[in-house]
């Protein structure tokens, strides 16, 4: 029986009672665990008892081991304890007994002697193979972990022959072996001399001496051991070729194996480089993000991270020009000149990922004059970025609510209305599938620098078979004042929520107003007040803008209300499909001396002196809007998601003001 309790946190103590009890203990290991007092003279006469490893206490007192001392007992280790005197008995061999770092090792006759030096306790050396001499011999040394005995010198010469067959029948040697006890381990220095030569060689030592591969098996009762080796010195030359040899060899065998794995990681990169070239979203599924499959292109360029980088200095505040829930909008300008915008979503964003997956689907797929360009896109190092065609003079919103210090006049906004109906009839009509908008808004209109109007923001947008047309049901998306009620009571999608939204729009040119504003909704508002009976306002003079009718020349002005009203109808048969109107429009602006898509820029918006302090604002623009001009909630590029709460949609289901016997309705 084996008992170790070294090292442990236990509660200081007076020396335990079963140290006695055990009859079967062989070893007793308590080193460093505060132990005191006085150790019993019956531990040392226990018959199987070999070892007592007891360093490291505070063990007091005298040291009397008794008169009926264990034969077998091989140990007893009492260093680093508090002992003052100890009583020695010729029955015990003193080289077992280690009393260093007591008390009784200072300035006292036993400082000197062998109880209290710190040295290994070695065996006596009468054993006739405990010892060979010559110039070089090759030592090493072998631990038994667990010997199953006592005495070790009964055991010896059964270890010796049992190494003297296994070493002799690989080289002949003289063979001595000298064993220590080296704390609980039985220790022997294995020390061999060659025969007929003065060294063994490499060779000889490399397959005849070398235990630590564990190969040799020791006689049973020895138990499992480790081996520590010894440097031997080889000077003959053929040990140093084949040293030399083995050397050169492995490192070339590792600069081999280096250059290898270079050129593969090299060819890894190249093909990987090569991968991404041909197929953008090789990595698309890698991050939450990444909803669905990859994106289906059928014409973009594809830019790299370091390009976009270079063209927006960085991502530097200052070129940031818009905000909203996907992202970041910067202005960057490429190596040709051309000036862009880039929408960087914010990284981590569930929405966004969506969002860039439906944007880079559909733009990449559709070009017309009055949709918002898409450039290209870069998907790299978990960026996700979709770089568009720059529009200088930002969103129908700025330029209506004043944001921009520009004051459209009426042709002006015939002409917006017009370059977003055909913009969206383009998208209902002649795409292949057809692609319903979903965020029809005037933050989603933006006016380039000769003030053409494109749609943008397709983040919401779904394609639509003619098959499913009336029958899509999708989850209810858009912006609140622009949401068709049908499309939110019954939550199945058709081209006629868009020209719900669309006609939110149309009375936006005439207010000049949010959809909700002041707690009011801009339908309920002019339907509310509306009177054809009144042939140049429609007796909307009070809730319109005051810019209009301040310029006069509102030509057409009854039959565009007509039309606007006709497009917010609650149910959607009653509206006009998006080519309809676009004929309407064109016969107002034709019908009045205008020419639809002709109209210069300097003819068709004026710039009030008053307002020329007026800084620009979103969707590009580095500078905030003061706080002078009207604020609201938008942002181009925006995607709002939100929903009219119960109370709006409510105001929103009460019939309007009946349209009288002179409107005109358009074809559905």
């Amino acid at each position: 029986m084996h008992r170790d309790l070294s090292n442990n946190s236990f509660t200081p103590s007076g020396v335990p009672s079963w140290f006695t009890e055990l009859p079967g203990l062989m070893t007793l290991t308590m080193q460093s665990v505060g132990i005191s007092g006085k150790l019993p003279q019956k531990l040392f006469g226990l018959r199987a008892l070999q070892h007592v490893i007891l360093n490291d206490n505070e063990l007091n007192d005298t040291l009397d081991m008794g008169n009926n001392i264990n034969d077998g007992l091989d140990l007893v280790d009492l260093r680093n304890n508090k002992i003052t005197s100890v009583t020695v008995y010729s029955s015990l061999d003193s080289k077992l007994l280690k009393l260093e770092g007591n008390p009784l090792c200072t300035d006292s006759l036993l400082s000197n002697t062998l109880l209290c030096t710190d040295q290994l306790t070695e065996f006596p050396t009468m054993l006739p193979f405990s010892d060979v001499q010559c110039p070089h011999p090759f030592v090493e040394t072998i631990f038994f972990r667990s010997p199953s005995f006592g005495d070790v010198r009964k055991f010896l010469p059964e270890l010796h022959d049992n190494l003297s067959r296994t070493v002799s029948s690989c080289t002949p040697n003289k063979l001595g072996l000298i064993p220590y006890i080296d704390d609980v381990y039985l220790k022997v220095d294995i020390k061999a001399c060659p025969v007929k030569q003065k060294r063994f060689n490499y060779s000889q030592v490399l397959n005849c001496f070398n235990l630590t591969l564990q190969t040799y098996k020791p006689p049973e009762n020895f138990g499992p051991y480790y081996v520590k080796s010894h440097p031997y010195p080889f000077h003959d030359k053929a040990s140093r070729a084949i040293l030399i040899g083995v050397v050169t060899g492995s490192v070339l065998l590792v600069v081999g194996l280096a250059l290898i794995g270079l050129y593969a990681l090299r060819q890894k990169k190249r093909a990987k480089k090569l991968v991404s070239q041909n197929n953008p979203f090789a990595s698309w599924g890698s991050t939450p993000e990444d909803i669905g499959e990859a994106p289906k292109l059928k014409s973009a360029r594809a830019f790299t991270l370091e390009e976009l980088k270079l063209s927006t200095n960085d991502f530097k505040q200052i070129n940031a020009i818009g905000e909203g829930g996907y992202g970041t909008v910067y202005r960057g300008k490429l190596l040709d000149g051309q000036l862009i915008a880039i929408k960087r979503s914010k990284q981590g964003s569930m929405q966004g990922g969506l969002e860039f997956k439906t944007e880079i689907e559909l733009l990449s797929r559709v070009h017309h004059n009055n949709l918002v360009g898409l450039v290209g896109f870069c998907f790299e190092k978990g960026e996700k970025m979709l770089v568009y065609e720059f529009i200088s003079n930002g969103t129908l919103s700025e330029a209506l609510y004043g944001m921009k210090g520009v004051q459209l006049d009426w042709s002006m906004r015939l002409k917006i209305a017009l370059d977003s109906a055909r913009g969206l009839a383009y998208l209902h009509d002649h795409a292949n599938p057809p692609i319903i908008h979903r965020d029809i808004k005037s933050t989603n209109i933006l006016l380039d620098s000769k003030m053409t109007a494109k749609v943008a923001d397709f983040g919401l947008s779904l394609l639509v078979s003619d098959s499913e047309e009336g029958e899509l049901c999708t989850n209810v998306k858009g912006t609140l004042g622009y949401l068709d009620p049908e499309y939110y009571m019954t939550q199945q999608l058709t081209a006629k929520s868009d020209v719900y939204s669309f006609g939110v729009v149309l009375l936006e040119l005439i207010v000049a107003k949010p959809p909700i504003y002041e707690k009011k909704y801009i339908v309920r508002e002019v339907k509310t007040a509306l009177d054809m009976e009144d042939t140049m306002y429609c007796g909307l003079k009070d809730v319109m803008d005051p810019v209009l009718y301040k310029m006069g020349g509102l030509l057409g002005f009854p039959r565009f209300v007509t039309m606007a009203l006709q497009c917010v109808e609650e149910v959607g048969p009653d509206r006009p499909k998006m080519n309809n109107l676009v004929r309407e429009i064109e016969m107002i602006m034709q019908d009045n001396g205008l020419t639809p898509g002709s109209m210069s820029a300097s003819s068709s918006f004026s710039v009030d002196s008053t307002t020329r302090t007026f800084a620009p604002r979103y969707p590009y623009s580095s500078t905030s809007t003061p706080s002078t001009t009207y604020q609201m909630d938008s942002r181009a590029f925006e995607y709002s998601g939100g929903f009219p709460s119960q109370g709006s949609l409510k105001n929103r289901n009460t019939s309007p003001k009946p349209l009288n016997s002179r409107e005109r309705r358009l074809p559905g």
